[in-house]
């Protein structure tokens, strides 16, 4: 080939890296241009297939090594990335609903996907309806003809109800609904959704597959093919992709997420169990415990418990007191998410968010990190002196 003057020579070298290189990490491969050999290979390449290479927007070798490794923990088939959680939320609606359809979501949603649903429902024409997550099987009464979808949360992530899985799916699949869960709880480790009878699994990766408080990213993964080709439209049309470098970071941290899963679990459970015998507490939210509403279903369902629960204050505190608390603590930091190693508490206002809640108290959670547990457990006790 001819001398290329010192511009084209920055840009096109005639240096190949030699093959047969390998390490632990996966590599980062960038791209929004994928490069084809020739206009034939270009023509018959299809972007669905996760055996070739389009465009950026539909994968690098980063993200499809990812994509096997979630949906292998899952025990699911196939895996799409999105930008965050909640943007795997809307693909899985967009995917499934269009107007006159009717979408179930139990009372205790992940608020974001309760105001994404209430948007549906105002300018797109579905019908979003919430029902008890304990409803159990229940449920057959409740679903429609034109019930297409039925959203679970296993635990619920601020209130703690765990639903009968099996009971609801066999209803759904009864009348020919699908059920989706958001299972970021359990981080796929400590729940087998798709055994219980789940079509749909989504997860926020953010949480503890990041480990880092770094990361925003969210999963959608299935076992059905002609399922994932409906959901792997509605992804390409809404032009849903995720940086490598993103990518890379959870692929880092996929080999500690056992471990530091089962360490949140025996930490948050210290101090569960501490905060059980403190009178400022009238109710600890947690189900490995017995009095946490789900818990037999708990039981029979999972394998752990992870780092999140929720308190109820004795009623004799008002909100400005129990802001005080959180306000006061020194580990604990306040902010939202979980499964990053630092401690975090936020208050809700339950009331407000439920439209039959029953109990009393101002409702705290808190995210155990994977600081010592007597020093978080130190650290709440400080903090109920300055209340």
């Amino acid at each position: 080939m001819a001398k290329k003057n010192p511009q084209t020579a920055l840009m096109h070298s005639e240096y190949s890296a030699p093959a047969g290189f390998d390490a632990f990490p996966v590599a980062i491969h960038h791209a929004s241009t994928v490069l084809f050999k020739n206009v034939a290979a270009m023509r018959a390449r299809d972007w669905q297939e996760k055996s070739s290479y389009t465009y950026g927007l539909h994968g690098t070798p980063t993200s499809f090594t990812l994509e096997a490794r979630l949906a292998e923990i899952e025990g699911g088939q196939h895996c799409l990335l999105a930008p965050s959680g909640l943007a795997a939320i809307t693909m899985i609606d967009l995917a499934l609903l269009k107007s006159g359809d009717d979408v179930l979501l139990p009372d205790n949603v992940y608020n974001p996907n309760r105001d994404l649903n209430n948007w549906l429902a105002k300018d797109f024409g579905i019908t979003a309806r919430y029902y008890d997550p304990l409803v159990g099987a229940g449920i057959a009464d409740l679903i429609q003809p034109n019930t297409r979808l039925i959203w679970t949360e296993a635990p619920g992530s601020v209130s703690m109800e765990v639903p009968d899985l099996p009971a609801i799916c066999a209803a759904a699949h009864a009348k020919g609904a699908l059920v989706a869960i958001d299972n970021t709880w359990s981080a796929g480790l400590a729940l087998r959704a798709f055994d219980l009878g789940i079509d749909i699994v989504m997860q926020a990766l953010t949480k503890y597959q990041s480990g880092g408080s770094d990361v925003l990213m969210g999963a959608v993964i299935t076992r059905d093919a002609a399922l994932n080709q409906r959901l792997q439209t509605a992804h390409m049309r809404l032009g849903f992709g995720v940086g490598m470098d993103d990518a890379y970071l959870v692929l880092r941290s996929l080999p500690t997420m056992k471990l530091r899963f089962e360490a949140h679990d025996a930490a948050a459970r210290k101090v569960a169990a501490w905060l059980q015998q403190q009178p400022q507490i009238n109710k600890v939210l947690h189900p490995a415990f017995a009095d946490c509403p789900g818990h037999e279903t708990w039981k029979r369902d999972f394998t752990g418990a992870g780092g999140l629960f929720s308190v109820l204050f004795d009623a004799r505190y008002s909100e400005e007191q129990t802001d005080r608390f959180v306000d006061s603590l020194k580990l604990f930091k306040i902010g939202y998410s979980w499964g990053g190693a630092n401690s975090l508490c936020v208050p809700y206002r339950i009331q407000s968010m439920r439209k039959n809640w029953q109990d009393q108290g101002v409702l705290v959670r808190f995210n155990i990190g994977l600081e010592d547990p007597q020093d978080l457990i130190a650290d709440i006790e400080q903090a109920f002196a300055a209340m």
